[in-house]
């Protein structure tokens, strides 16, 4: 028969402990980004993914996972999720030096990286800034945007915050990443990648709404995308997963839009 095709990849990295090489504890704890990462990792592999999960890399360790991926086997599409402490268009290494999110899809571009060339990249990326300390302004600090412009063709990238709003970690994790769980876990997972990105923009917007110093301030994730077409990431199922009966779907506008992987009435 024919072969069965090739599990997609997922790369997830999550800091949580951060120290300076002289030792220092210079960016506070993220409490909750593991046991969230964790859940994720869980759902990912619930939808077909092989799955990666690297806790406390290194700016160095992160860079090497990301050059490691373009000598492995792929299937239909690569996921990373990165949750970490951050600032301007960069991610903080568990060692608290920063890792240029540029040099990630420069890693990954087709020139770099021609295992992935022709498969859609996806990335959600949860960057804290600000989070316990004010800026003099005692605004969130805003992200810098025009470095995530730069992403390589054939991807997709969710990013926490858009420009001018903060991205808050709670106790139990990102108000970003819950979302994207509930999203995996829900029936939403069957949507188109672009139709996924506006509900976790609502579901974020409607469940988060800052306290204290910033209050009244909002969560606003934000997607840049140069895929040529729409995809599905995560409608496949792993074997034991379609053993389940399908959640029911409701009718309604988007019912076409869903992929064939969970059909209203399965015909005998």
């Amino acid at each position: 028969g024919s072969r069965p095709a090739r599990q997609s990849r997922a790369l997830i990295i999550v800091n949580t402990d951060f120290c300076s090489s002289a030792g220092d504890v210079v960016l506070g704890t993220r409490r909750g980004a593991k046991r969230e990462a964790e859940k994720l990792s869980e759902a990912l592999s619930e939808l077909n993914y092989k799955v990666k999960l690297m806790h406390n890399s290194t700016a160095k360790e992160m860079e090497d996972l990301y050059q490691q991926e373009c000598s492995r086997e792929h299937g239909e599409f690569f996921v990373s999720i990165i949750s970490s402490h951050g600032e301007e268009g960069a991610v903080f290494g568990s060692d608290c030096k920063p890792l240029q999110l540029t040099r990630i899809f420069r890693i990954l571009s087709p020139q770099n990286c021609p295992a992935l060339a022709e498969r859609p990249k996806v990335f959600f990326i949860q960057l804290d800034q600000g989070v316990f300390l004010e800026t003099d302004s005692g605004q969130p600090e805003p992200c810098s945007f025009s470095e995530y412009l730069r992403i390589p063709p054939n991807t997709a990238v969710m990013f926490a915050c858009s420009p001018g709003y903060g991205a808050f970690l709670n106790p139990s994790g990102s108000s970003f990443l819950q979302a994207l769980l509930r999203a995996l876990d829900g029936e939403e997972r069957g949507l188109a990648l672009s139709r996924l990105a506006t509900r976790l923009n609502g579901d974020v917007a409607l469940r988060f709404q800052a306290r204290g110093t910033f209050e009244g301030c909002k969560q606003m994730p934000c997607f840049v995308t140069n895929l040529p077409r729409e995809v599905f990431p995560f409608s496949a199922m792993s074997e034991s997963r379609r053993l389940l009966p399908c959640p029911a779907l409701q009718g309604g506008p988007e019912e076409e839009e869903r992929q064939p992987g969970c059909k209203k009435s399965q015909a005998m």
